[in-house]
């Protein structure tokens, strides 16, 4: 790699650390071609990225950005994950690290806060941003339909004393 492709690299990755909301930090320790396309597959599907790039480059891409915390977290074989969406990324980093031992968690930023490794699995065991807007939707209209309950029920109740004394006419 020479230096005009190193720069070129340093100015893409600082500009998705201006632009994205959580950066996940992970260690390969031996991980296969098939495992690392499986979990960027994965990480791509949840609408993140994730990328193996060289720590110092990535260390000069983080200066003056809110993920400069994370700086002394890039040490050895490390790669980065990153969305706008925090749940979602957490989510598939944790699950595929539980099912695959190579890869190790160490940890990430959301925002200017700095996470440890169980930060990021709390984030993780979060309900998606889809699931909390439904769950929103759910108790707001929960009280709509209990009050149209409500209101129609004594129209009801009057429509089935009419009927019972319709009936009671009819038979006499």
């Amino acid at each position: 790699m020479d230096r005009t492709e190193k720069k070129a690299l340093v100015a893409s990755l600082a500009a998705v650390f201006a632009e994205t909301s959580m950066v996940v930090v992970t260690r390969n320790n031996g991980l296969t071609v098939a495992d690392v396309t499986d979990l960027r597959r994965k990480v791509r599907a949840a609408g993140a990225n994730y990328k193996v790039a060289k720590n110092r480059l990535a260390t000069l891409a983080l200066d003056g950005t809110q993920f400069s915390g994370i700086a002394p977290l890039l040490t050895g074989p490390t790669a980065l994950a990153w969305a706008d969406e925090p749940v979602s990324v957490a989510k598939v980093i944790v699950e595929f690290a539980k099912t695959n031992d190579k890869l190790e968690l160490l940890g990430g930023s959301l925002g200017s806060q700095v996470l440890d490794v169980a930060g990021i699995k709390a984030l993780a065991e979060l309900p998606s941003l889809d699931t909390l807007r439904a769950q929103l939707v759910g108790l707001i209209s929960t009280p709509a339909t209990r009050i149209a309950g409500v209101v129609q029920a004594p129209a009801g109740q009057l429509a089935r004393v009419f009927g019972a004394y319709a009936k009671t006419g009819e038979a006499a």
